[in-house]
């Protein structure tokens, strides 16, 4: 199918205008219809991107499925997928349904809200498969309009400080990333990607305002990249927006911001930074792993003082995404094949533990921990699912939440012992922070009168589970289901790296070289 991927893409949009054009009213019967419609628009999407999985060749490194056209001013529309993409366009494919799923509740202006589902979808899914410039910025950028609608129409008491407190963050960090592209395309003469992950962009050091800038070029676009990326991630000390942003969202937003929109940070590292800019990314990387250490523990610790369920799970987020950083900039196999096994389980568990919050809101209309206790007297399936979730995100073996905190950690001890050892310190403090919780909500006696009539898993909750709990354990017991998947095309990226480096460090010798001769 020459244009599978597009399909797949605009999907979801195409429902949404199917939506927006023939569903009129606000009755019962058009919720339904509406809900319907999206749940079956992201399902199909979800079937159909199964085709990409079954064509795919993992052995080949390079980009696969391309699709090229012209489009507008002499740019291109380019998509496709390698390796590295591919798994995170199945993961969003996955989730869609899932997220609509657990959305049925939802009674209020109900069309526009899976509207902006089903577009979210459509932008997220152009993200890790657009290679061309201009179109990526398109896709990541207007990803920020419909959360900033979700968060701000649908969500709680404070969802407009919450919306545009997200919206300025990650909007205002990709404004550097745009003056990068231009500077790129002014260098390279093109916006293709693959081009531009083999151009040379230079190294050479120079002074800026006095201050000596190692790497030239390559450091500056690197910075403008990480400014953008590690907002969206996001990384410590620009990660404030998240915890807002997660507890105001309603339910299904947590979980796409936590399962989906976070890991377009992970990419961008992996698909621009590294192979764009390796010698920037060489000068930045100390710097970058001390960050990404500091949030694990910072965040975990405060995630211990947390009265509020959502704003726990979401400094646990910025915790786990820190091991993704950390596993990125080893640039070893180990450690970046850990990375984004990390960000895909983190998907699957986190989106699942930001349901399991959304169950019992739905039902008590509160996230304060205070407001809960003994839940497993009333709730044992949710009990159960709670615990496995909660295990899984400590890294329990045996669930995919341990081999990709294994994996980064493997990976970084072969670059920094010391970062390596001050990282493992968070495997404890998720510990202590994810069994509190659990224990504070689901233990103990049920003596909390509100509580002593509350119901348990209905079954389309435990339907919307089970497949979580499945790709959690499948993945916890056979990682090579991801590994055999994206390891030829990590291995590919490292040595580019490091040929890039090895060739840059060459120039430089002999350009000093030179300089003394002179």
């Amino acid at each position: 199918m020459n244009n599978l991927l597009s399909i797949v893409t605009f999907m979801p949009a195409i429902a949404a205008l199917i939506l927006a054009i023939f569903l009129r009213g606000e009755d019962a019967a058009a919720q339904r219809n509406a809900k319907w419609v999206a749940l079956i628009a992201t399902a199909l999407t979800f079937l159909v991107s199964l085709f990409i999985l079954a064509g795919f060749n993992s052995a080949d490194t390079g980009f696969q499925m391309v699709e090229e056209r012209s489009w507008l001013l002499g740019m291109k529309y380019k998509m496709g997928v390698d390796g590295i993409s591919v798994l995170f366009v199945l993961l969003t494919t996955f989730m869609m349904p899932l997220t609509i799923w657990a959305s049925w509740g939802v009674n209020k202006r109900v069309k526009e809200y899976m509207i902006a589902f089903l577009l979210l979808e459509t932008l997220m899914l152009g993200v890790f498969m657009a290679l061309d410039l201009v179109l990526f910025y398109l896709f990541f950028e207007a990803g920020l309009i419909p959360m900033f609608l979700i968060i701000g129409i649908w969500g709680g008491a404070n969802r407009v400080y919450a919306s545009f407190k997200f919206f300025l963050y990650t909007f205002l960090g990709s404004v550097l990333m745009l003056v990068a592209m231009v500077a790129m395309f002014t260098d390279a003469g093109t916006t293709d990607i693959p081009t531009l992950m083999m151009h040379d962009f230079s190294s050479t050091d120079f002074s800026l305002l006095g201050i000596h800038v190692v790497g030239g070029m390559q450091t500056l676009m690197f910075v403008a990249f990480f400014a953008s990326f590690a907002v969206k991630m996001p990384m410590w000390p620009v990660h404030t927006w998240l915890p807002d942003a997660h507890v105001q969202a309603p339910t299904a937003g947590s979980v796409v911001l936590a399962a989906i929109l976070l890991k377009m940070g992970g990419y961008g590292f992996l698909r621009f930074s590294i192979p764009m800019f390796p010698v920037g990314a060489d000068v930045m990387t100390p710097l970058i792993l001390w960050m990404s250490v500091i949030a694990i523990v910072y965040t975990s610790l405060v995630a211990l003082v947390q009265e509020d369920m959502k704003k726990l799970i979401a400094y646990s987020s910025v915790a786990h995404m820190g091991y993704v950083t950390m596993g990125i900039f080893s640039m070893n196999q180990q450690g970046v094949d850990g990375a984004i096994f990390q960000m895909i389980s983190h998907g699957f568990i986190s989106g699942a533990l930001f349901l399991c919050v959304g169950v019992i809101y739905d039902r008590m209309h509160t996230r304060e921990i205070s407001a809960y206790g003994g839940l497993v007297n009333r709730m044992p399936a949710y009990a159960m699912i709670f615990l496995f979730f909660t295990m899984s995100n400590v890294g329990l073996p045996g669930t995919s939440g341990f081999v990709g905190e294994f994996l980064t950690l493997m990976g970084i001890f072969q670059v920094n012992t010391w970062v390596a050892l001050v990282a493992t310190s968070g495997v404890i403090f998720s510990a202590a922070y994810a069994l509190f919780l659990y224990r504070r909500v689901v233990m103990g006696d049920l003596i909390k009168e509100s509580l002593k009539s509350i119901k348990d898993l209905s079954p389309r909750e435990k339907w919307i589970f089970t497949p979580l709990v499945a790709m959690t354990i499948l993945l916890g017991v056979y990682p090579a289901l991801v590994t055999d998947l994206i390891g030829p095309s990590v291995e590919a990226l490292i040595a580019h790296h490091e040929t890039a480096l090895a060739a840059a460090n060459r120039l430089g010798d002999t350009a000093a070289a030179l300089a003394t001769s002179h």
